[in-house]
């Protein structure tokens, strides 16, 4: 038993633009998806981020995640708001219609051991036409990836666990 309480808690923040998750379960890709679902959607783009098999010419066996939950969960809804508010309808709409370009907006990160061809992020984005969708869905990885107060630690085989290394989320 640790002597500290880790800061790597399960959250979840739902708003009107959509739902952040941090969790320790196994992402759910349907369930995900069905959480973005809208008839006026006349696209979903979906960006699922796996654990692969090798880095540098070493072979991952894992990866863990941790996160400083409270700041994380908080800084992923602040990323999807942005997204909401930047994101420009398509130049192809003629008039311009006065719907949002995007709808709903779903980002759910693992905690904890990922194995090799889990997914550890699962990101959906859906809006009335297929360009908002994709641009919100790279804004919100990248943005992910950049801000949140999430780390992740690779695994690698024949290496002893304490030699595992922390990367920075690029």
């Amino acid at each position: 038993m640790s002597l500290f309480p880790s800061a790597s808690e399960e959250a979840t923040v739902e708003t009107a633009l959509g739902v952040c998750s941090l969790t320790y379960s196994p992402l759910n890709v349907d369930e995900i998806l069905k959480f973005v679902q809208d008839d006026g959607a006349g696209a979903i783009a979906l960006f699922i981020g796996t654990t692969r098999n090798s880095f540098q010419g070493k072979t991952v066996t894992r990866l863990e995640y941790q996160a400083y939950s409270k700041l994380a969960i908080k800084t992923m809804a602040d990323i999807i708001h942005e997204a909401v508010a930047n994101i420009e309808h398509s130049e192809d709409e003629n008039p311009p219609q006065v719907s949002p370009s995007i709808i709903r907006t779903a980002v759910h990160h693992r905690l904890g051991s990922v194995s090799v061809g889990e997914p550890s992020i699962v990101i959906a984005v859906s809006s009335p036409h297929r360009r908002e969708s994709f641009v919100a869905c790279e804004f919100i990885l990248e943005s992910v990836k950049r801000k949140a107060q999430i780390w992740k630690r690779e695994y690698y085989e024949g290496e002893p666990d304490h030699v595992a290394e922390w990367k920075v989320n690029k």
